[in-house]
């Protein structure tokens, strides 16, 4: 079961994607949808978030578009995820309103996505591009 959903994954595959296709100009963000097949407008807010962020940097102009801010090795998943999730709205629905809650399961949660997190702090969208090199998936 995978928990990273949404746009913890968007992000994550986004900056994927401009490291995989920015390497000798900037990728524009149409370009970037069209890959991920989303629609443009989808993309806007993460790439502004992944800018502010220093994850990537935003090119103006006719040729403008999107590369990578630092070298790949250099970003962590962690970096993504932790971005990405700032733009999620709050979930709406189940309160905290029980000890057993406040107390124990979501302290507990807590505990667990800081150990997820630190793991993706270890792992680079650097791996990430060299395993979609290895599987033929560098020039979709």
């Amino acid at each position: 079961m995978n928990i990273l959903k949404g746009k913890a994954l968007l992000g994550i595959a986004t900056v994927t994607d401009v490291a995989m296709h920015a390497e000798d100009r900037p990728t524009a963000a149409k370009a970037i949808a069209s890959r991920l097949k989303l629609p443009p407008r989808h993309l806007e807010t993460l790439l502004q978030a992944l800018v502010h962020d220093q994850i990537l940097d935003g090119v103006r102009g006719p040729r403008g578009g999107y590369r990578l801010a630092r070298p790949a090795d250099m970003i962590s998943l962690g970096h993504v995820v932790r971005t990405a999730l700032e733009l999620a709205p709050p979930q709406a629905g189940f309160a905290a309103t029980t000890d057993l809650v406040r107390t124990v399961v979501e302290p507990s949660i807590a505990a667990f996505s800081a150990e997820m997190l630190a793991k993706l702090d270890t792992t680079t969208i650097h791996g990430l591009v060299e395993k979609a090199k290895g599987l033929s998936l560098a020039a979709a």
